[in-house]
């Protein structure tokens, strides 16, 4: 299966080729004009969007063979992966370690999800990322669990959902390692590339029609919904989307109270990264990764069984198990007008993920015992 995916993602790898051919930039002081022109007609041309300290950490990869690049980025990408199954189930049950065939079946499953696949095939650094969150979330110790999640945000803004998770946790000494390590690729990127810095983090970090059409069936995040649904990527959209980023911090602090009330650590870990994506301006199909510890939990976790469980496994697999948003994103190209039947089943992911929400916050009582976790092993050192 690995070959398989190897083989079949070797395609353009375009987000591959932005980290390693525009990261020179922050060098020179053009990080954020680089544009990497695609050979696809009336394609738009990428740019670089991540923060400066990322354009570092990829540096190295610019003095590779392209070829090798691939390799050694396809092998980490699937490395992550089989973290990303083996750490859930770590996670959900740290005193019972799965079985490695079951871990292997997963991964195979998991990978022609199209989180993964797709994002195998752009070479999108979102899955290494998601498996270096996990792995510091499961870090007992505070210096540990806080540098891992603090450097994963330091390259995307995205994983500073761990420090939610690590708030929520009571780990306060840990989520202050996040911030201190976040600050500190933040400060280092600015003594490398002072300009690179000030542009990014003073004026580029707002503009997320930058990134790419809000309104782009891809853009699985509120803001797109609301701009699809809405007809515009600003406007009315606008004054709407900070009422629905409110309305999922509501739900996501009322699911992560009752995970932590039941000692369910990968249930809080998905509620915080869930929320991110949500909130964000713009979330593409391919960043949802967590897709997977999400279906570790909904079939393994203490309230498996339940309807809210079922029907956010149902959507699941019908949102990344068939690839609706690739097809969906056919019919409606970026730049287009999108009907409203189109615009409607564009908010799959959304969906998705306030259904986990709700499931995570359900009560227990009716449903399946919950999972007993070890004494001292809850929550790990603060």
């Amino acid at each position: 299966m690995a070959h398989l995916a190897v083989a079949f993602c070797a395609a353009d790898m375009f987000d591959l080729r932005v980290y390693r051919e525009g990261s020179p930039g922050v060098l020179t002081g053009h990080l954020y004009d680089f544009r990497l022109a695609r050979a696809d007609p009336g394609a738009l041309a990428l740019p670089f969007t991540y923060p400066p300290f990322a354009a570092l950490v990829f540096l190295p990869l610019a003095y590779l063979p392209w070829w090798l690049t691939q390799v050694l980025w396809q092998l980490l990408s699937l490395t992550a992966a089989l973290y990303l199954v083996r750490g859930s189930f770590a996670l959900l049950h740290p005193d019972r370690p799965a079985e490695p065939a079951r871990i292997l079946l997963w991964t195979a499953a998991v990978l022609w999800l199209e989180p993964l696949l797709h994002g195998l095939a752009l070479g999108q650094v979102s899955l290494p990322l998601a498996a270096l969150s996990l792995a510091a979330a499961l870090r007992p110790g505070p210096l540990a669990a806080g540098t891992g999640i603090g450097l994963a945000a330091g390259v995307k803004l995205t994983p500073a959902g761990g420090v939610l998770y690590l708030l929520a946790a009571g780990r306060r000494r840990a989520a202050g390692w996040a911030a201190a390590t976040f600050a500190a690729t933040v400060v280092l990127a600015a003594l490398v590339a002072p300009v690179e810095s000030w542009r990014y983090w003073g004026h580029l970090l707002g503009d997320s029609g930058r990134i790419g059409p809000l309104a782009s069936v891809e853009n699985q995040s509120l803001r797109g919904c609301l701009a699809r649904l809405l007809g515009q990527d600003g406007g009315v959209a606008g004054l709407w989307w900070p009422a629905g980023v409110l309305l999922a911090a509501a739900a996501t602090a009322y699911a992560m109270r009752a995970a932590v009330r039941r000692g369910d650590r990968l249930a809080v870990l998905l509620a915080a990264q869930f929320f991110v994506l949500l909130a964000s301006p713009v979330s593409w199909s391919h960043h949802w990764v967590w897709v997977v510890p999400a279906l570790v939990w909904l079939r393994y976790g203490s309230l498996r069984g339940r309807r809210l469980s079922r029907a956010a496994v149902v959507v699941w697999a019908l949102t990344a198990g068939t690839w609706m948003v690739p097809a969906l994103h056919a019919v409606a190209p970026a730049g287009r007008a999108v009907p409203w039947p189109v615009a409607v089943a564009a908010c799959a992911y959304p969906l998705a993920a306030a259904l986990t929400l709700a499931a995570v916050a359900s009560s227990p009582r009716t449903g399946p015992a919950p999972v007993p976790v070890a004494a001292g092993t809850a929550w790990g050192s603060r």
